[in-house]
């Protein structure tokens, strides 16, 4: 197996460069793009594995090179931003980055989200035996098939991000089951909760948008107040 190869994707020179040492120490190759357009260019002639992607760049910035980006492709986005403002990091989010990181960043926890991000990509779009678990989950008109990382909706296709995916499989083969914002959390993204943190709420309201006919009136996805969420059909 060749090496992982990460872009990234940031208008200053030396924090590309510095996260390109530290990549490079890991055993990653690095291609890198100075803004939203040249990293679409990027992607056109080659494949990646993960991006690392800058939210303020000049001519197309982070928000909307990840939703261009999501179009076509789901392999994982970290977003970078100097802001630490809670907008900043929803609007990230809804645009379909799976984490996000505010400057300055230690060096060592982004390399450590990236091998995380990293991880858990590989291990959800790996095979499964079918013996151990079942590739399709069927929830009357919504199907979720494991095997392809594919989702239908009364016969259209949604696109996921590889987060989403995973909440909306995790509720899906525990229907029934309340899942509280923490146990989404600490089971999808492998990491300790925190309460302020709004992350799981941004991205059940983007799965409803995509899944559900009136996001206000779900079908699939419930809200139980006070406890969290479940899918029950």
């Amino acid at each position: 197996m060749g090496k992982e190869t990460i872009l990234v994707v940031d208008n200053e020179k030396e924090i590309v460069e510095l996260i390109r040492i530290y990549l490079t120490n890991e055993g990653y190759e690095t291609v890198s793009a100075g803004d939203g357009l040249e990293a679409l260019d990027v992607l056109k002639s080659r494949e990646v594995d993960l991006i690392i992607l800058d939210i303020m760049m000049p001519r197309m910035d982070g928000v909307q090179a990840c939703l261009e980006i999501r179009k076509e492709k789901n392999m994982p986005i970290l977003m970078l931003s100097a802001k630490s403002e809670d907008m900043d990091k929803i609007l990230g989010l809804t645009a379909g980055a799976d984490d996000y990181l505010t400057k300055p960043f230690n060096p060592l926890e982004l390399m450590a989200r990236v091998k995380s991000q990293l991880r858990r990509y590989k291990r959800l779009n790996a095979p499964m035996p079918s013996e151990t678990l079942s590739n399709r989950i069927e929830l009357d008109d919504l199907i979720i098939d494991t095997a392809t990382h594919e989702v239908h909706v009364e016969g259209r296709p949604v696109k996921l991000t590889p987060r989403e995916f995973s909440i909306l499989e995790l509720l899906g083969r525990n229907r029934g089951i309340v899942f509280s914002t923490e146990r989404i959390y600490e089971t999808v993204w492998n990491t300790p909760y925190f309460e302020s943190d709004n992350t799981v709420m941004v991205h059940i309201r983007k799965i409803r948008e995509k899944v559900e006919s009136n996001p206000r009136q779900p079908k699939y996805i419930k809200t139980v107040w006070g406890v969290g969420y479940k899918i029950e059909t």
